[in-house]
């Protein structure tokens, strides 16, 4: 998969199992629940290909009509979405170390977006975007208002754009948008008792629910205990 290529060529010496199998183990948690929707980005499609293959030849195997073979990406727009990251390539990520994370500070989100890669700068009107630059106004089309993106996009194509203005710009519409999360977070992540029961009922239902799949695919496949 693209995923699992990008992934070696950043990380040629950490190339193992767990990587070439993740898309398996992802098909798996999804199929094990029977889901019809999964909440992924654009950069899952490949993964879910997968699982609708993997749905599509037990239903077939077996002649039934068990697993959902279209299990679709679930979001809350139209299009799937993809962050990409802040070194100018490649998406948003923890292990890319290129990424904000919604417990951030206000301060520690304005030194991420500050250091964000950009490019020596656009000198003929109307050039081309950079990769770099691209990748931080499709940030800022998740953040920022329209209006906001137009104006930067504008003086990019003017070759007036100032990269310091733009993070700016950048970095307090990202913290708009983050610090209702990171408080809501701040607010229970001490509230032990609360995160145990949440934790227990979700362990609990996930249980019954792969339990029952479990189990009625074994009688499908003829497996009895």
């Amino acid at each position: 998969s693209v995923s699992f290529k990008e992934k070696v060529r950043k990380n040629p010496d950490n190339v193992n199992i767990g990587l070439l199998n993740y898309p398996v183990l992802m098909a798996a948690d999804i199929l094990i629940h029977r889901a019809d929707f999964v909440p992924v980005g654009k950069d899952q499609e490949q993964h879910l290909e997968l699982t609708h293959r993997f749905a599509r030849r037990f239903n077939q195997l077996y002649n039934v009509n068990y697993f959902n073979e279209e299990v679709a990406a679930y979001n809350f727009g139209e299009d799937l979405v993809k962050i990409p990251g802040l070194d100018g390539t490649g998406k948003m990520g923890k292990s890319e170390g290129n990424g904000i994370f919604l417990s951030d500070s206000d301060e520690v989100i304005r030194k991420k977006v500050m250091k964000a890669v950009t490019d020596s700068g656009p000198t003929v009107p109307d050039s081309p975007v950079s990769e770099p630059i691209q990748n931080i106004f499709t940030i800022m089309k998740a953040v920022s208002t329209p209006d906001t993106l137009d104006y930067f996009k504008s003086k990019y194509a003017s070759c007036e754009i100032r990269y310091g203005d733009l993070k700016k710009q950048l970095a307090e519409d990202i913290i708009a948008v983050v610090a209702p999360i990171r408080d809501r977070i701040d607010s229970i992540r001490t509230n032990d008792k609360y995160l145990h029961e949440v934790a227990m009922a979700g362990a609990e239902k996930a249980r019954r629910s792969a339990d029952k799949t479990i189990r009625e695919v074994r009688e499908i496949m003829g497996i009895y205990s």
